[in-house]
């Protein structure tokens, strides 16, 4: 059965997107911990992230810096924080999240609660960026 991220990435389900390759798709995270909080992932599905073969996972990764440099021209931060669970969703994915501090990426804090206005805007705006890469 495929997971939440496959069909997302198949266009089976609606998403705030970023960019995709012929390998990976970046999203807009609906329940982020700061604006801007990006999930990418490959679009082969795989569940960990160090079980991915050797250049699908160098290209998830040279996608998540572009994303990532996408991110910081739009949303301000001091960094863009990564971070690798693998536990929510058992399809390896790779968050983004715009920070100041350490304290920023906790993912115990609330979630925010943004608007499906928000939400596009945010995702228009990176996306844009990404293009302009």
């Amino acid at each position: 059965m495929s997971s939440i991220f496959s069909k997302i990435a198949k266009g089976e389900l609606p998403s705030y997107k970023i960019a995709e390759t012929a390998t990976c798709f970046a999203f807009l995270d609906i329940n982020p911990i700061a604006e801007g909080h990006v999930l990418v992932i490959p679009k082969k599905e795989v569940d960990y992230l160090f079980d991915i073969e050797d250049e699908l996972y160098q290209d998830l990764m040279l996608f998540s810096k572009n994303v990532a440099r996408a991110i910081r021209t739009i949303i301000p931060c001091e960094r863009i924080g990564v971070a690798v669970i693998g536990l929510e969703v058992p399809h390896a994915h790779v968050h983004l999240i715009p920070i100041f501090n350490v304290h920023d990426i906790d993912f115990s804090r609330p979630k925010l609660s943004l608007s499906e206005e928000a939400l596009k805007d945010t995702s228009n705006k990176i996306s844009e960026a990404f293009l302009a890469l």
